[in-house]
Protein backbone atom coordinates (compact mmCIF):
# COMPACT_ATOMS: atom_id res chain seq x y z
CA UNK A 1 0.00 0.00 0.00
CA UNK A 2 2.91 2.33 1.08
CA UNK A 3 4.57 1.76 -2.37
CA UNK A 4 1.49 2.19 -4.72
CA UNK A 5 0.98 6.04 -2.21
CA UNK A 6 4.43 6.87 -3.24
CA UNK A 7 4.21 5.91 -6.57
CA UNK A 8 1.07 7.40 -7.28
CA UNK A 9 2.65 10.60 -5.36
CA UNK A 10 5.86 10.55 -7.87
CA UNK A 11 3.62 10.45 -10.80
CA UNK A 12 1.84 13.06 -9.63
CA UNK A 13 4.81 15.78 -8.95
CA UNK A 14 6.07 14.75 -12.53
CA UNK A 15 2.47 15.78 -14.15
CA UNK A 16 2.63 19.11 -12.47
CA UNK A 17 6.31 19.95 -12.80
CA UNK A 18 5.09 18.78 -16.87
CA UNK A 19 1.91 20.94 -16.92
CA UNK A 20 3.70 24.26 -15.21
CA UNK A 21 4.13 26.39 -18.20
CA UNK A 22 7.65 28.12 -18.29
CA UNK A 23 7.97 31.56 -18.68
CA UNK A 24 10.02 32.90 -21.29
CA UNK A 25 13.32 35.03 -20.94
CA UNK A 26 13.55 36.16 -24.18
CA UNK A 27 11.30 37.89 -27.28
CA UNK A 28 12.00 35.46 -30.57
CA UNK A 29 13.06 37.33 -33.62
CA UNK A 30 14.76 40.67 -34.32
CA UNK A 31 14.39 44.39 -33.23
CA UNK A 32 15.16 46.85 -36.53
CA UNK A 33 16.55 50.02 -36.20
CA UNK A 34 18.79 52.62 -38.34
CA UNK A 35 21.67 54.50 -36.73
CA UNK A 36 22.36 56.54 -39.51
CA UNK A 37 21.36 56.78 -43.55
CA UNK A 38 21.70 53.41 -45.03
CA UNK A 39 23.13 51.42 -41.55
CA UNK A 40 20.53 49.08 -40.45
CA UNK A 41 21.31 47.25 -36.80
CA UNK A 42 19.60 45.36 -34.81
CA UNK A 43 19.07 43.19 -31.80
CA UNK A 44 18.45 39.19 -31.91
CA UNK A 45 16.12 36.93 -29.56
CA UNK A 46 16.39 40.66 -26.98
CA UNK A 47 15.69 39.87 -23.31
CA UNK A 48 11.89 40.55 -22.17
CA UNK A 49 11.67 42.54 -18.88
CA UNK A 50 14.75 44.39 -18.93
CA UNK A 51 15.43 47.69 -20.38
CA UNK A 52 17.93 47.60 -23.27
CA UNK A 53 19.67 50.92 -24.25
CA UNK A 54 20.49 50.58 -27.88
CA UNK A 55 24.25 50.09 -28.64
CA UNK A 56 25.73 51.72 -31.65
CA UNK A 57 23.51 54.55 -31.66
CA UNK A 58 26.32 56.97 -31.00
CA UNK A 59 25.01 60.99 -30.02
CA UNK A 60 22.30 60.82 -32.04
CA UNK A 61 19.08 58.84 -31.44
CA UNK A 62 17.93 55.73 -33.38
CA UNK A 63 14.99 56.02 -36.20
CA UNK A 64 12.85 53.49 -38.41
CA UNK A 65 12.05 51.27 -35.46
CA UNK A 66 10.92 47.00 -36.87
CA UNK A 67 9.51 44.91 -34.32
CA UNK A 68 9.81 41.68 -35.76
CA UNK A 69 9.90 39.47 -32.55
CA UNK A 70 6.82 37.82 -31.08
CA UNK A 71 6.76 40.33 -28.21
CA UNK A 72 5.73 44.00 -27.56
CA UNK A 73 8.10 46.53 -27.48
CA UNK A 74 7.94 49.69 -25.52
CA UNK A 75 10.05 52.37 -27.22
CA UNK A 76 11.66 55.43 -25.71
CA UNK A 77 13.32 58.29 -26.47
CA UNK A 78 15.58 58.63 -23.55
CA UNK A 79 18.21 55.63 -22.34
CA UNK A 80 17.36 53.48 -19.61
CA UNK A 81 14.06 53.49 -20.89
CA UNK A 82 13.37 56.98 -18.82
CA UNK A 83 10.84 59.65 -19.41
CA UNK A 84 6.79 58.91 -20.70
CA UNK A 85 6.46 56.17 -23.02
CA UNK A 86 7.14 56.73 -26.21
CA UNK A 87 5.43 54.06 -28.68
CA UNK A 88 4.53 50.69 -27.98
CA UNK A 89 4.97 48.41 -31.03
CA UNK A 90 3.07 45.20 -31.45
CA UNK A 91 5.28 42.34 -32.82
CA UNK A 92 4.86 43.35 -36.81
CA UNK A 93 5.16 46.54 -36.56
CA UNK A 94 7.36 48.98 -38.51
CA UNK A 95 7.92 52.82 -38.13
CA UNK A 96 9.28 55.34 -40.01
CA UNK A 97 12.21 57.33 -40.20
CA UNK A 98 10.56 60.12 -37.82
CA UNK A 99 10.09 58.02 -34.53
CA UNK A 100 13.30 58.27 -32.62
CA UNK A 101 14.95 56.32 -30.02
CA UNK A 102 17.36 55.35 -27.31
CA UNK A 103 15.97 52.48 -25.43
CA UNK A 104 13.50 49.74 -25.89
CA UNK A 105 11.77 47.54 -23.28
CA UNK A 106 9.94 43.95 -24.33
CA UNK A 107 7.30 42.30 -22.75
Amino acid sequence: MRLRNAALAAASAVALVLAVPVSANAATGEFLYKVGPGVPTGLADPASRVCIDLPDIGTQPAFAPENLTDSTATVFLDSHCDGDVFYVMNPGKRLGDRLKLRSVLFS
